[in-house]
Parts: structure tokens; sequence; C-alpha cells
């Protein structure tokens, strides 16, 4: 019998997980997420307090999809190779725990720190330091499931991790805004500041981001290689030079399955629209709904001015603050949805649950348009009271639908996927398939910001419209994956070794 016959009739066998097993698998991802849900909703406020105008965040923003490309295929097969006291891939999630805490613990301290460099550079730097640190957690996460988890509990433990990665994002998220109205932190900020509402809830993520990821790895014991379904060690080649790996990576990115070529697709519509949600519904709805113009996102002419006026700063702050209590509500909304979602997919199939998620998303962001009331109203959080404008407060709307398309976006492709790779490549993989995240967000950093101010006059609003086309693209897109059964995908292995 072939080493791949052997190796799939080992998986077929993988031990089924208890809930809580399943749970401590992912746990850390709660913690990854509640620091990359703060950078998500804070970053291009950070950014353009420290200076950047609306054109060049989304260049900024592109170190995100570039660590991306660089660490996850890195990791990803680094991680396949590897075996220590602490396992396969949770040495991996901790060095990615560990730097992406140092990041954000300087990041919003840019402005006291870069004493021979420009604060908004040291502000990049950082912000690239922390990508790199959380896709270095990101990756093994991903593989971790796919090497603990049966196929039988695949869509369970995907929708697991996705309702934990949306937990950690929504406390990540309203983090700020506690801190200023619960806690009482100033959350202006004067040129080139940053408010200390988001210094401290940094310095709180990173703490949690650490003691979630210390839990995973302390309380997941990984099969050995050539165990519980999985493959043996793939053996090091350290006799190869750095041109024949180059050949090695890039022909496996020529062989991928069908399937995750036909994801691609899918996954560019997606995430070039998520891109644009994360840089610029800041702008957007302090623009749209705050009634903010667009000068006052424009360095050049905030330093003519010399000193923001109070209501300006306010304003900002405050549509700042509410940034981040709409994406803890699509967070929530994706959590809710992720509980569901494995039974949805198990009853009408994945595709289908994948493409009618991405159609709410898509839904969602169009409605955006239609929110514009600047009447003052107070609204009961729970945790307190605050005064905004009711369009403010319509926004909850449309979040439904891009917290499903987000549930969606982050269990579906690998659900899909996971069953069509090799058991010995799982991790590099899983790392490739990044290449799908990272090269829509990349175009959408290099020319979203372009369109933005010569298409739309820096009425960001727009951007946004853009965004619901493009996630309505991927909806349809969708058609035109062929998922192979589990069946097949042995099948197919077995011939091709035999």
């Amino acid at each position: 019998m072939s080493e791949t016959s052997n190796q799939n009739q080992h998986n077929q066998h993988k031990p089924r997980l208890s809930f809580w097993q399943i749970w401590n698998v992912s746990f850390g991802f709660l913690g990854v997420q509640f620091g990359f849900a703060l950078q998500n909703a804070n970053a291009s406020r950070i950014l353009s307090d420290l200076g950047a105008d609306l054109h060049s965040l989304s260049l900024f923003w592109l170190v995100a999809p570039i660590m991306g490309l660089i660490i996850q295929p890195i990791v990803g097969s680094a991680s396949d190779k590897t075996w220590n006291r602490l396992g396969r891939r949770n040495p991996y999630i901790l060095a990615g725990g560990v730097a992406a805490a140092i990041g954000m613990l300087l990041m919003p301290n840019s402005a006291t720190l870069a004493s021979f460099i420009t604060p908004l550079f040291f502000g990049a730097m950082m912000l690239a330091l922390m990508d790199a640190s959380f896709n270095l957690a990101f990756q093994p996460f991903r593989a971790l499931v796919s090497d603990m988890v049966p196929a039988e509990q695949r869509n369970v433990g995907y929708s697991i991790q996705s309702f934990l990665i949306n937990i950690g994002a929504v406390f990540g998220s309203i983090l700020p805004f506690v801190l200023t109205n619960v806690i009482g932190l100033e959350n202006t900020a004067s040129s080139g500041q940053v408010a200390p509402s988001v210094i401290w809830a940094f310095y709180i993520g990173a703490t949690v981001m650490l003691g979630s990821v210390l839990w995973t790895v302390l309380r997941t014991k990984e099969y050995q290689p050539g165990t519980n379904g999985l493959a043996e060690l793939e053996e090091q080649k350290e006799s190869q030079s750095l041109s024949e790996k180059l050949v090695e990576f890039f022909s496996l990115v020529k062989t991928m399955p069908k399937t995750m070529k036909q994801l691609a697709l899918v996954q560019f519509f997606s995430w070039f629209a998520l891109f644009i949600m994360w840089v610029y519904t800041m702008p957007a709805i302090a623009q749209h709904i705050w009634g903010i113009d667009a000068k006052w996102f424009d360095p050049t002419y905030l330093e003519s001015v010399g000193t923001i006026p109070a209501h300006i700063a306010k304003a900002k702050g405050t549509a700042g603050d509410w940034v981040g209590i709409i994406f803890a509500a699509y967070s929530l909304f994706a959590a809710i949805a992720s509980i569901f979602m494995a039974k949805v997919a198990n009853k009408i199939g994945r595709k289908l649950t994948y493409s009618l998620s991405l159609l709410a998303g898509g839904i969602g962001y169009l409605s955006i348009m239609l929110v514009h009331n600047p009447e003052l109203t107070l609204v009961n959080l729970g945790i307190t009271q605050i005064s905004v404008p009711q369009g403010a407060v319509s926004l909850f709307l449309p979040m439904i639908g891009v917290g499903i398309a987000w549930a969606a976006i982050l269990a579906m492709p690998y659900a899909i996927l996971a069953g069509s790779l090799p058991v010995k490549q799982t991790g590099v993989y899983m790392g490739i398939f990044n290449f799908t995240i990272a090269a829509p967000q990349i175009v959408s950093g290099i020319f979203a910001g372009w369109i933005l101010t010569a298409v739309f006059d820096n009425q960001a609003i727009y951007i946004i419209m853009l965004a619901g086309i493009s996630m309505l693209l991927g909806a349809i897109s969708v058609y035109f994956v062929k998922e192979d059964t589990e069946q097949a995908i042995v099948t197919k292995q077995v011939n091709l070794t035999s």
C-alpha cells in the first residue's frame, strides 16, 4: 500500500475531540484577534493623529498584507518540519503572540519614543511588527485545527475558531470606548499625539493576547508526527540552495489544488472589500454621519490652521470610538452566526452558505449610504449612555450583514479547502492560501487611496460603496468553486502515488 494511502487511512481514524478540546485548540485566537481588532479599529485613527492623510492611509496599511504574504508561507513550511517539546505549531503561535504584544506596547507611544525618526514612520514600523507577528500566529492556528480535528468535526472546529475570533474582536473593538465612557480616560488627541484611551487599550490588549496564547500552548498537546492521522515529519533539506527552495516552493504554488485556485477569486473580492472597510470606515462615518468636512483629514490644512477646533476634535474622537462599537457589533453578529453556521452548512452545503453570507455583507455595506440622520439621540449601551447622531445608531443594522459575511469568510474557505490538502504539506499550503488574502489587500491598498482622492474627491462613504459591490461579486464567484468530497480527495491522492 502506498505512503499516501496509509496517511489517508490514518486521517480517517483521527480521534474525535470533545467540545472543550476543540475550544482549547483555538482559544489563543481569541487573544490574537483581540489585538488585531484593536489594530483594525484604531490604526487609521492613530496614523491620522500622527500625520497621515486619507490618500496615504491605505499605503500605510499595505504592511499588513505584505507581512502576511511573506510570513505565512515561510511559517507554514517551517512548522510542517518542526517538532520540539512545545509541539509543531505551538512554538510559532507563542513567538507570534510575544512579538505582537511588543508591537502593541510600542505603537501608540510613537510620538514619545521616536527620537531619531518621525513619529508617523515609527508608528508605521510598529504596525509592520504587529502585522508580522499576527501573521506568525495566524497560520499555525489554522494548521493546528487541521492537524487536531478529524474531518467529520471540521465544520465545528472552524466554526468554534470563528466564534472565538469574533468574541475577541468584540472586546478588542469596544475597549477604547469603554475606557473613555466608563473609566473616564480622554479620547481626544492633539496634533501629533495619540489619545490616552487608545494607548491604554493597546496595553490591555497586549496582556489579553499573551494570556490566551499561553492557554492554547499549555493546554493543547499536539499529536506527534506519524500518529493520529498526521503525516511523518517532513525532512529538513538543509543541503538545498535558496534557488532550489524557491523552485520547490513555486512548484507547490503551480500544483496547488484546483479548489484553492477557484477559492482565490472569491477571496479577492471579499478581502478587497474588508481592507477598504478597515482603512476607511472611520473617515467615512465621521464625514457622512458626524458631518466633518474632508479638509479636517488633510494634514496640510491642519498645519495651516494650527489648532484643531474643540468641536472638530471631539467629533473625530467620538466617531473614532463609535467605529470600535460598530466593529464590535459586526464581530458579535459574526460570533452568533458562527454558532449556527456549521449546522447550516451541513444542511444546505458550504458553498451556498458561503455565497448567501457574502451577499448579506454586500447589502450591509451598500445600505450604509442610506444612513444619514445627524439628529442627536441618547443611546443606552448598558455600560454607559452616550449622545450620538441617529444615523450612527442605525449603523447596527448594516453590521448584521457584515458580521454574517465575516463569520463565513473566517470559516467556510478553510472548511472547503482543508480536505483538499496533502497531509504532509498542510502548513505550507495554508500559508500559500494566504496569498489569496494578501493579494487583494495589496491591490486595494495601492488603488483605494487614489480612487478616493481622484474619483470620489475624498468623500470616504463612496469607497465603502465600492467595497459593497466587491462583496456582491464575491458572492457570485462562489458559484465557480467545485468542492471535492472527502472520498474523492482520498481516491485522487491514492491514484497519484499508485
